[in-house]
């Protein structure tokens, strides 16, 4: 009987590549996958530590193990991502029966770690950085077990080189380093070949993308390269791959966004007209603060430029409610811009201190909690109050969406995605995950869309064999 795993991950798109990885190594070995920690003969933990209370999710769930592990000691139990990089032993001394803690610069070392665990006892392995002299540095190099067969994530670029004041991933993820273009591509083709007709493009600041390749070319004694980053050319490459349909990027960095990667998308049909682009603040004083490289306007100017470059353009972003020192007037602030903007919808977040980051040093300006709670909520009423318009403005269009499968609320109705990465809920008989359709919408939501199916303009291409759903 093969022995079985489970994966539970928190975090970012490149957290659940990590894991994508991971089971891809897995499955190599002859592991099957189970959705229940107490039928795993391996338990992995692929763990963040961007957001508040990450570390008591991780000790907490290694405390519900705990017993497992008493009642069969030779399960296996594995902690990854970005809190094993940053906590390192502590997490085996606050948790002896975990058997293996790997980083974010080593996730293709899971399963030798674990054989190394089950002959020698636990095993931490923290590397300080990505070795480049190893191919397995980026995801293309290991057996990857996708999360759908008509999508896939597809990393070209590791690490970040900003100094956001409250983000920890410079520490956890290391130096930006990109991938060749010729690699990405090849992967991409490849992808293609296998039915994938969706990628999303990772990197924690791809429009930053190819700038180290460009600054390492002209080092080696090529003076014609432009030292300037790559990503638009990256995109009308990927983009323009046969039988590539969609192609999505996350995430940009406002202060690097220039106007060729608008106009790339505008030009290649492939490429879908949503922009995630955090705003964090709106206030001056606090984007400075946070080192974020653009004020309140700079921004709404970049956001009015892609708008006018690209058409039927859906925005979303991400804000942060009471960063240190942030006034009653710095708030008023973001509420402005946040309106200017008139955002589809937004990632609100309150303030939550990580160890390890500037804004971590900053408790003498830490926000009353109470005021901070009463900002959130104004924010949300703004945020939603936009998000309602974009989507009651939809009312009425036919929509092109993907099949995801069916709803989790209603199984006699489908789910997909549009272009503009928005979910729409539609009556529909029996369709294959992956089919392409076209779809009415007839009622909206803020979080989602309804709809009725128009017709079925593809047939799924991936060659996995996938049951029919609603049916």
């Amino acid at each position: 009987m093969a022995k079985k795993y489970s994966i539970t991950t928190h975090g970012c798109q490149m957290n659940e590549h990590d894991s994508e990885r991971i089971a891809g190594l897995l499955e190599a070995d002859g592991y099957e996958v189970t959705e229940s920690d107490a039928d795993a003969d391996v338990v992995v933990l692929n763990t963040c530590c961007i957001r508040e209370n990450a570390d008591n999710k991780l000790y907490g769930a290694l405390g519900n193990l705990k017993a497992m592990k008493a009642e069969r000691p030779d399960m296996q139990i594995v902690v990854g991502g970005c809190l094993a990089q940053k906590d390192r032993d502590l997490i085996q001394e606050r948790a002896g029966h975990v058997d293996v803690v790997f980083g974010t610069h080593n996730v293709h070392r899971a399963t030798a770690l674990m054989e190394a665990a089950r002959n020698g006892g636990p095993v931490t392995e923290i590397w300080e950085e990505a070795a480049l002299d190893e191919a397995e540095a980026f995801p293309s190099a290991l057996p990857v077990k996708r999360e759908t067969d008509f999508g896939a994530w597809l990393t070209i670029q590791i690490g970040c080189d900003n100094s956001c004041a409250f983000c920890i991933v410079p520490s956890v993820r290391g130096k930006e380093i990109s991938r060749p273009v010729e690699e990405i591509v090849a992967e991409a083709e490849g992808l293609a070949a296998d039915g994938v007709v969706e990628i999303t493009l990772l990197g924690q600041n791809v429009n930053s993308y190819g700038r180290d390749l460009a600054i390492a070319a002209r080092a080696a004694g090529d003076a014609d390269v432009k030292l300037r980053p790559m990503f638009a050319t990256l995109l009308r490459q990927v983009g323009g791959i046969e039988g590539m349909r969609r192609v999505r990027y996350t995430s940009p960095h406002p202060k690097d966004m220039t106007p060729d990667v608008f106009e790339a998308m505008a030009e290649t049909p492939a490429v879908v007209p949503h922009l995630h682009f955090p705003l964090q603040s709106g206030s001056d004083s606090i984007l400075k603060a946070m080192h974020r490289g653009y004020t309140g306007e700079r921004y709404l100017e970049k956001l009015a430029a892609a708008r006018a470059t690209i058409d039927d353009l859906a925005v979303t972003t991400d804000i942060i409610v009471g960063f240190p020192g942030e006034t009653a007037d710095d708030f008023e602030r973001t509420l402005e811009v946040a309106a200017a903007a008139e955002f589809d919808n937004a990632y609100t977040f309150v303030f939550s201190p990580r160890g390890g980051t500037e804004a971590a040093e900053m408790a003498d300006r830490f926000c009353d909690p109470e005021e901070v709670k009463d900002r959130y909520a104004r924010l949300r009423t703004v945020i939603e109050r936009s998000a309602l318009a974009k989507h009651a403005a939809r009312v009425g269009r036919v929509e092109e969406v993907i099949v995801e499968g069916p709803s989790k609320k209603n199984p006699d109705v489908l789910t997909g995605r549009t272009v503009q990465n928005k979910l729409i809920h539609f009556a529909s008989e029996p369709l294959r995950v992956g089919t392409f359709a076209n779809v009415r919408v007839t009622d909206s939501a803020m979080q989602y869309l309804m709809g009725e199916l128009v017709e079925v303009t593809a047939k799924p291409q991936h060659r996995t064999r996938i049951p029919l759903l609603n049916g």
